[in-house]
């Protein structure tokens, strides 16, 4: 059976198809569409008309490819930018009315839940507690687990695309700039800073799109090409992430777009990305970092079908 998850994120609209046997899934195709949702308009809670048009014809890209691959059966679910935005519920509407096709608007804590079930399907958890983290364009969630389960769980409205509309930084970010997002980051964490206390971890586990970014960029630098892309996670040592993070916070815009393991759709998000990601190293003292592969769309296909 041919079976689809398109996980309409703030940023990128992603689609994934598996074929399931004998409860075993396979992935036969994956993408994602730029759309930036919350493009001039998630400070205000609406969806803009040029990132709202981007989401329709990006869905009906997604849905020819589902179309193609002769897809048994198809779930949709909305996050942060539709689920806080005004008019989401008409973009919800108007999908279901052009396209035929069911969105579910999710909460931030089930999105944290499924990221969790994705993310337990690329790592092996053991006794200690591990920190997952999943930064979106609309929200980050984060999620406290082991091998004994989720120990606590919270979706934050502090995505990429809401900070980049709060503080507006500028090309490259100023060191003051820098400390302001740290600060606005302290005054919203503190029940994770509470949580982290009542169960500490050394580990962070990252499950977005930005630490993906992370991996390429450190493969490219360090010449670890060959390394098995095909493995749902990967290590990244601490002498790795430092100079990553040394170059993301001092790079233009345009420096970044020529960098290799940097695609377009990730080059203006990724230092705040970066800013938070180390806000959290030093805050927390974490000692290890693995990325993720698998997150929402493989924890929803693992759910739902």
């Amino acid at each position: 059976m041919q079976v689809a998850i398109i996980d309409l994120g703030t940023n990128t609209f992603n689609l994934l198809i598996c074929n399931k046997v004998d409860g075993i899934f396979n992935t036969v195709f994956k993408t994602k569409i730029a759309v930036k949702l919350g493009e001039g308009g998630i400070d205000k809670s609406i969806i803009a008309k040029a990132p709202y048009q981007r989401g329709i014809e990006a869905l009906k890209a997604h849905l020819k490819t589902i179309r193609e691959y002769e897809v048994d059966n198809v779930r949709a679910f909305a996050t942060s930018a539709i689920r806080s935005s005004k008019n989401g519920p008409d973009f919800v509407q108007e999908v279901y009315d052009k396209l035929a096709l069911k969105i579910e608007i999710i909460d931030g804590d089930k999105e944290a839940e499924l990221i969790y079930k994705g993310v337990k399907k690329a790592i092996d958890f053991s006794s200690d507690n591990k920190l997952i983290m999943d930064i979106g364009g609309g929200s980050t969630e984060f999620i406290i687990a082991n091998s004994e389960g989720i120990k606590w769980k919270k979706s934050y409205k502090l995505g990429v695309s809401r900070l980049k509309e709060i503080f507006k930084p500028k090309d490259p970010i100023t060191s003051e700039e820098i400390k302001a997002i740290e600060s606005h980051l302290k005054v919203e964490l503190l029940d994770l800073t509470e949580n982290l206390k009542k169960h500490p971890c050394n580990t962070l586990v990252g499950s977005s799109g930005s630490f993906d970014t992370l991996v390429e960029m450190i493969r490219h630098h360090f010449d670890n090409l060959k390394e098995n892309k095909q493995s749902p996670s990967s290590k990244i040592s601490m002498d790795e992430y430092d100079w990553a993070q040394s170059y993301l916070i001092k790079s233009t815009l345009s420096e970044r777009l020529n960098t290799k393991g940097i695609i377009k759709m990730r080059a203006d998000m990724i230092v705040i990305s970066a800013i938070f990601i180390n806000y959290i190293i030093r805050e927390f003292e974490i000692k290890k970092i693995i990325q993720s592969k698998y997150a929402l769309k493989e924890g929803a296909m693992n759910v739902y079908f």
